[in-house]
């Protein structure tokens, strides 16, 4: 049973492949008259309406589920929760704090199981990214996407989808930001290379794409203070995007915080493509279901879904 926990799990054809699927004008209803079942111990307004829609539009019905109803490893195991909402969902699609509970979901192997944020990583966004890339750019080989900010979980797996197409992985972050040796592994493994740059203005010289995100996540807002004094001279501003050259994109996962990662003049100016991106969280996700329950599946059972 094929799961989507990171980007890698899916080979560079395949990923190719949901990106294709993400734009089809008539996608295969693989969920009519099934359910998904979405449980959130984060909350999110584009990763819920996205995922809702995704469902909706392949013909299935969209469990919104909170953490409070399934209490994951507290009312009940993630085990046990998992073995009952399979009872009833086609598929189960899980945003969480610990990478190790969709880890231990898919290790069930009853249904596949969707990772729509871990701390470890954020997949269906770098799905997202890269189908806006690519709408905006063309043939991604060659082209080049530079990440300003902390090397989390939004950064590993952009690392990933964009390298896996091709693209060269810049990275400029200041010292403890930086990407882990475990990413770095993980991201070599794939056959992905990321440049790091010391300083942002050389990092985006030249670059087809800016890239960044929140300085503080979700969980982490009693460090804000010391990560603002940390990222001073990183905030992708005018004069960042002056120095990326007059072509650069932006692009933000959202939600920014205005005034702190980016500027209000640049995520509202001429180079920002942010809100298209954010409406390709639902045509992203809506591919990688339409691959996921339909031709994965069908591969997996040796016949036609």
């Amino acid at each position: 049973m094929r799961h989507l926990l990171e980007v890698d799990d899916l080979t560079r054809a395949e990923l190719a492949r949901v990106l294709d699927l993400a734009v089809d004008p008539s996608p295969p209803r693989v969920l009519e008259g099934r359910g998904m079942g979405l449980v959130f111990e984060k909350p999110s307004a584009r990763t819920r309406n996205s995922m809702e829609m995704a469902v909706v539009q392949l013909g299935g019905h969209p469990v919104y589920i909170q953490a409070s109803e399934v209490g994951l490893d507290t009312r009940e195991s993630v085990e046990d929760v998992t073995r009952t909402l399979a009872c009833y969902h086609a598929t189960i699609g899980a945003r969480v704090f610990a990478h190790s509970t969709v880890e231990r979901m898919a290790a069930m192997d009853l249904v596949p199981i969707v990772n729509m944020l871990s701390d470890g990583a954020h997949p269906l966004q770098a799905l997202a990214d890269v189908l806006t890339m690519r709408q905006l750019l063309g043939d991604l080989a060659g082209r080049t996407v530079t990440y300003v900010g902390d090397a989390n979980n939004v950064f590993r797996s952009l690392g990933l989808a964009a390298g896996m197409l091709g693209m060269e992985v810049r990275f400029a972050g200041p010292p403890g930001y930086r990407p882990t040796a475990v990413d770095a592994d993980r991201i070599a493994a794939a056959g992905v290379e990321v440049h790091e740059f010391e300083r942002p203005e050389e990092a985006v010289d030249g670059t087809d794409v800016v890239y960044t995100d929140v300085w503080t996540s979700m969980g982490q807002e009693e460090e804000s203070a010391k990560r603002l004094q940390d990222f001073e001279g990183y905030r992708v501003d005018e004069r960042l995007m002056a120095a990326a050259g007059d072509r650069a994109l932006l692009l933000h996962c959202l939600p920014a915080h205005r005034g702190e990662e980016v500027s209000d003049g640049v995520v509202d100016g001429p180079a920002s493509r942010v809100w298209p991106q954010a409406e390709n969280r639902m045509h992203a996700a809506r591919g990688l279901l339409a691959w996921l329950l339909g031709e994965a599946a069908g591969a997996e059972t040796g016949g036609a879904t």
